[in-house]
């Protein structure tokens, strides 16, 4: 999962301009793709939300509040989300924290909240309803301050050189797409790669914020974005997302398969995982692969609110879910209905959760990863969800045209 804002170096402008433009240029070479994905929306109503009637919508109304928080310090005149009319204002939405604050405490009081204030708005892949959902948690690990004895594996914080560029400011049409890099000799180069930092290309820089004992759990670790680890003390500190080396995301799973260690059906964290512990010769090599690279912060308050997502906000169990921000904004409520693999078998999850966080597998107008907290039962879950579901967004109805 991706955390905060990123920045863009003024010095390196005109040459993130002249890479954008190769980017776009290199793209018009290629051999014809599949249509992009386009973000359709349909008028719906409540009735059309199978559940909506059964939900307890209220831990869900506590992460709207939640992303209220961050929404009400905008400004009123701006769009909910950039360069995007189709849902409203922030002023529209604004006037819906308000009331969202005091509209009670009783499912039956909140779901007429909801039904009175907001229209209810199908999303869809061209004529596809249907996408792909997973899930995500927070992983624990054992760490220490300091290296030595078995914890000899370190946690990155975010490097002063790594330039973080976000592609739509230079066409539009790259809106939510960024690249990471540094500048060296006044060229923007890719930055190092997984591989490379495992080799040393950061050491000596003091960057290393703690140290654990397993070079697996950290590779999961960044995968999911935040996690918590256990220092040797019994105490434990929160590592939160503090941005991503922009090398491209791969997921080992597909490696696995190709190479016939895995069978497609059975792929999940925990096969994966099992995998890598049982062939420890090859385990760096595969997770190598995945070039990507996660820097961490430390962040308080570990084993209380759940860790913080993109929108800045703490993430509830069940009802965070995160999203492509190139497609839907941040703090936006919306209906899902899938099935999740809980222990004692599969379910079906009909719910109000709230957008709040993003990730870089994350891609796509219906596609979602919902974060299911903590816990065996959270790793379970999230470790094996590829659901397909459907979701509507919430939306002010003063945010609506007449139409």
């Amino acid at each position: 999962m991706s955390r905060g804002i990123t920045r863009t170096g003024r010095a390196v402008a005109p040459l993130l301009a002249v890479l954008a433009l190769a980017l776009l240029a290199g793209c018009g070479k290629r051999e014809a793709e599949p249509a992009a994905p386009e973000l359709v929306l349909r008028p719906a109503s409540f009735a059309d939300l199978p559940g909506w009637r059964e939900d307890d919508p209220r831990s869900a109304m506590d992460a709207f509040r939640s992303s209220c928080r961050v929404l009400e310090r905008k400004d009123p005149a701006a769009a909910m989300m950039d360069g995007e009319e189709a849902f409203g204002r922030l002023a529209h939405w604004q006037a819906a924290c308000r009331e969202a604050a005091v509209a009670g405490a009783e499912p039956e009081a909140l779901r007429r909240f909801f039904e009175s204030r907001f229209a209810v708005v199908e999303l869809r892949n061209g004529d596809e309803a249907e996408g792909l959902f997973t899930g995500y948690y927070e992983p624990l690990l054992q760490g220490s301050r300091r290296p030595g004895g078995r914890y000899t594996v370190p946690l990155h914080g975010r490097p002063a050189d790594l330039v973080s560029v976000d592609l739509a400011a230079f066409d539009p049409e790259l809106k939510g797409r960024r690249i990471g890099g540094r500048v060296e000799q006044g060229r923007l180069l890719p930055y190092f790669t997984r591989a490379q930092i495992d080799d040393g290309a950061l050491a000596g820089r003091q960057l290393e914020l703690l140290w654990v004992d397993d070079p697996i759990a950290k590779f999961f670790l960044q995968i999911q974005g935040s996690g918590q680890v256990e220092l040797e003390d019994g105490s434990r500190v929160r590592v939160a997302y503090a941005d991503q080396n922009g090398q491209p995301y791969r997921a080992i799973g597909r490696d696995l398969v190709e190479m016939g260690a895995l069978e497609r059906e059975k792929v999940s964290l925990q096969t994966i995982r099992e995998w890598l512990k049982a062939n420890p010769g090859r385990a760096q090599e595969i997770m190598e692969r995945n070039r990507s690279y996660v820097f961490f912060s430390v962040r308080p308050g570990a084993g209380g609110e759940g860790p913080v997502g993109a929108q800045n906000v703490p993430l509830t169990p069940g009802r965070s879910l995160a999203v492509d921000r190139k497609f839907l904004p941040l703090g936006l409520p919306m209906w899902l209905a899938s099935t999740a693999p809980f222990p004692e078998g599969e379910r079906r999850i009909e719910r109000l959760v709230v957008a709040q966080d993003t990730g870089g597998a994350i891609r796509g107008p219906v596609r979602g990863d919902v974060f299911w907290g903590a816990g065996p039962v959270a790793e379970h879950i999230a470790g094996h969800m590829k659901s397909r579901g459907r979701y509507w967004a919430l939306v002010p109805r003063a945010a609506m045209p007449s139409s």
